[in-house]
This record gives C-alpha cells, structure tokens and sequence, in this order.
C-alpha cells in the first residue's frame, strides 16, 4: 500500500502534485492559505468509495510545503484503507495544517480552516490527530459540521486508539509467545502524548515492564512517575532489550538503520506509516522473525470512535469495536505464518477486497 516515494524538489517541472495524484488515485487535493490567520493547509481526499473521506487533521512544524504534502498524500491514502478493514462505511482522508501546534493556534485560524473543510460540502469529515484538541475541533465546528471528536460527544479518540492498540498488541503476544498476557514482557513505547499515555496505562495495569520516550520532557516525566517507566533516551529507545516495540510518535520509524538495532519480537504501536518502505521493511521484519501488526489495522481505534459519533452510536459500541482489532490482528498474523507473506500484505488486501467489492455494489444499474 504505502509505496509512496518522496516528492523532490527536482521534479517540480513533472507536475509531481497531479502526478502523484493520478498514480496513487487521490480523488481531491485542496491547499488551503489565509495570509490573516496564518493559516497553510492542505486536504486530501483519497477515496470516497466506503463513503464520505474521514480522517484527523494534523498540526506539524513541517520543515518544508512539500514534506506535508508527502505527509498528507500518505495518511489519507492510510485512512482508506483503515475505515476499509475495520469494516465502517467511510472513505479515507486526512489534512496536515503547518506549523508550530505549541505557538501558532488561534480561533482565527482554526475557524478559518473550517470554512476551507465546509467547502468540500460534506466530502471530507474531519477531527483531531497530533497536535490538535478537542478546543482546536471546537473552533473549526463553528464554521462546518463536518467535524467529529468534539467535547460532549465521541471526544477525544486517543482512549479507543489506544484500547485498540493494546488488543492488537495482545493478540501479536498470542501469537508470538503462546500466550497474550503482557505481565513481565518488556514494551518500549516511542510517544507518550494523548495515545501513548493512555497506551501506557494499559501496560501498567497488566504489570509490563514499560520503557518510554518522548521529544516533550515535561511530558515524558510525567508519565514516567505516573506508571512507574522507565525513561531513556530519544535514540536509545530503538537499543532497548525488548520484547514488543511500540511506535506512538511519528512515521517511518521501522527503517534500515532501526532494523539493524532493534532487539524485539514484535513492532505494535499507534504511530501512522511505520514502515519507512513498506516493500522493503514490510519484508525485512517478517525475515527477521518480528510480528509486525498493520499500522492502519491496529490504531483505527480512533476513527471507529469518530464513525460512533457520524452514526449516534455510544462509547461502548465504539470500545466493543475497537476490541475486534484482537481478532483482526490473529487472523492477519495466522494468515502471514500459513501463507509465508508478510502481515502487510495480508492486511492490504483484505482492505482492496472490501473497497472493490463494494465499489461495484455502488455501479449504477
């Protein structure tokens, strides 16, 4: 799936926005500017097939328009095939806002972002993702409501992320050691904002022995003396003697340079694009013994949460839900080991089969 390579500045000339659009199929880009508010922007909407396009928005300091753009065509390509596998009626999509989400917010510009979604008239939905509160959503609401995850309603979406994680990452440990208790195993989470700490707390009810990280120190020590972890350092984390390792940050984390240092049996975690390359790393971690559970399977807690809100559906269908990621995940690693494919692969193309399948239900008769 996630074979998109980055866009470089040198094929400016190629037209590499429309190119890639075509090559990955993205029905819609909209970029979106407000000299007033500050606000830069950019939407994607991948595939409306399952439904309307739903996918978080995400405030990052990129370093470059065409880092987010990158960033962008990858997490709403990922969102279809989230929605798609965990069986909801929803298309995939998602938008990056750039920019420093710890200095740079205002009602301004949230509110204007908002009039940006409400043009796409009910095409994408969106809610929060890092850097974003449910405040943020609450601001955007004013102007469209084609926005979900907010205070009083479904909230924040971090709880049944990480629930869902957790049960993946249960049924990886049934798989991988004959049992899926977590007490004594050795879990290394990279990220403990929203996702990871709530991640964490499920770890340490289960007595594991938990090793963190973050970029956020005041953060980090928090969790830290709230759990029990231990903290190390921002690299270190990959050399940590460890039975699970759990992404919770940012992608492309599970790279060339990683895989010759990580020391786990698994890689489960709420992070998006783990797999820098999914074709080259996709195949790497399967020869090297690790179970690798599909990102866009085993975080799509939080858009089953966000589909609860579209439907009026409560907080408990949304955790029972969630739960099912534990079979999910079974089922995609049993296949791997049957098949000899790598869990990638599966997961892939349970979610193609489904958008196909329900493409031509939606053939005009």
């Amino acid at each position: 799936m996630f074979e998109v390579k980055d866009i470089k500045e040198t094929t400016l000339g190629e037209n590499p926005v429309v190119q890639r659009m075509s090559q990955y199929n993205h029905e819609q880009l909209l970029f979106c500017n407000d000299n007033a508010t500050g606000l830069k922007a950019i939407i994607a909407v991948h595939n409306t097939t399952l439904g309307p396009a739903l996918g978080g928005t995400r405030m990052w300091n990129y370093n470059n328009e065409l880092e987010a753009l990158n960033d962008v065509l990858r997490l709403s390509r990922g969102m279809t095939y989230k929605n798609s596998i965990s069986g909801l009626n929803l298309g995939g999509g998602k938008a990056v806002i750039i920019g420093d989400s710890r200095k740079q917010k205002s009602e301004a510009l949230f509110r204007r972002f908002g009039k940006f979604v409400e043009s796409l008239g009910g095409k994408y939905i969106t809610a929060e993702d890092v850097g974003i509160s449910p405040q943020d959503m609450t601001w955007v609401n004013m102007e469209t409501n084609n926005v979900v995850g907010l205070p009083g309603k479904s909230g924040d979406p971090s709880p049944v992320t990480a629930y869902g994680v957790y049960m993946g990452m249960k049924a990886a440990a049934k798989a991988q050691f004959g049992t899926d208790s977590l007490a004594g195993k050795k879990v290394a989470v990279q990220g403990v904002g929203h996702v990871g700490e709530y991640l964490v707390g499920y770890l340490a009810k289960e007595n594991a022995d938990i090793y963190i990280t973050d970029i956020h120190e005041a953060t980090l020590k928090n969790v830290a003396d709230k759990y029990g972890a231990t903290v190390v350092g921002l690299d270190d984390i990959y050399t940590v003697d460890m039975d699970i390792y759990a992404p919770c940050a940012l992608g492309a984390t599970v790279n060339d340079e990683t895989l010759a240092q990580l020391n786990c049996s698994i890689i489960a975690g709420a992070a998006n694009n783990q797999l820098k390359d999914e074709t080259v790393h996709g195949e790497a971690v399967k020869e090297k013994g690790i179970i690798y559970v599909p990102d866009f399977m085993i975080n799509a807690g939080g858009v089953i949460n966000c589909y609860a809100e579209v439907k009026g559906l409560s907080s408990e269908w949304a955790m029972n839900k969630a739960a099912e990621i534990y079979d999910t995940s079974l089922n995609i690693i049993n296949r791997s080991n049957s098949d000899n494919v790598a869990t990638y692969k599966i997961a892939n193309k349970m979610a193609e089969e489904r958008i196909a399948s329900i493409g031509q239900v939606k053939l005009p008769m």
